[in-house]
């Protein structure tokens, strides 16, 4: 038998008629990657100033793409989590219109969600950054891996990015337009995950509430909108959605 909370929860869903789920680091961190600043964070072994800038990019974007390579398999080899897998089957059942993600690590689509917005970017992907022609990430392996730390367009030889925003450069104008859609059109958002200290997404669950729709917090610590949400449970969100699935099944 579920608990109040996760009932609750469940109940909510079942009633609302657009749900949107926004997903921060939490629900990675329990896939094997790391947050980027906590304390066993990215930025504690790398420096933000030298790895995160898009101008440190293109001072050195030999170095980048070395640290990069160094990085990038905890991303690769990372698999979806209960927290996920609950997503999709949520989306999958018609319950979830859509996911906004802060994440860049693509495991929404590896557990089988179809609608992600994804605010923060991808490392799916990479565009040149003079006539922004888009190149796979595999040629970008292949390219790092053959020791080329500049990997170059096919296009115009113009240098390539990873498709992550960087600090300095513009959010994706598409993906945040949708997510302020979502928030302004949706009757009950559940947060995943997510700290809602990095804006502008951490404004997302006002919008919703200045509204008077539904909020849900899963996270392992307190947020600023905690003691206005309709729930907040703290634990990890591979633990618990799978049982608010359940518990939706039910009723």
């Amino acid at each position: 038998m579920p608990n109040e909370e996760i009932l609750g929860v469940a109940k909510l869903i079942n009633e609302s008629k657009r749900v949107v789920v926004l997903t921060g680091a939490g629900i990675s961190v329990e896939s094997g990657i790391p947050d980027f600043r906590g304390p066993d964070g990215l930025w504690k072994r790398f420096s933000p100033d030298k790895v995160g800038t898009i101008t440190s990019f293109l001072s050195n974007p030999e170095d980048w793409w070395k640290i990069a390579q160094e990085i990038a398999p905890v991303f690769f080899n990372a698999e979806p989590n209960p927290g996920h897998i609950a997503i999709a089957e949520l989306e999958k059942m018609g319950k979830v219109e859509a996911i906004i993600t802060q994440n860049i690590d693509g495991l929404h689509q590896k557990a089988g969600s179809k609608n992600v917005i994804e605010v923060h970017g991808n490392v799916r992907n990479a565009s040149c950054i003079q006539c922004k022609k888009k190149h796979s990430i595999e040629y970008v392996v292949s390219e790092v891996g053959k020791g080329n730390f500049t990997p170059q367009c096919t296009e115009c030889d113009g240098i390539v990015k990873i498709d992550v925003v960087m600090f300095g450069e513009m959010l994706p104008e598409e993906a945040i337009s949708e997510a302020y859609r979502l928030a302004q059109e949706c009757d009950l958002l559940i947060v995943v995950g997510s700290s809602l200290v990095v804006y502008p997404v951490a404004a997302l669950p006002g919008m919703v509430l200045n509204r008077g729709a539904k909020t849900v917090i899963i996270n392992e610590e307190k947020t600023g909108y905690t003691k206005y949400a309709d729930y907040h449970i703290y634990g990890k969100a591979g633990k618990i959605l799978p049982q608010v699935v359940e518990a939706l099944k039910e009723i």
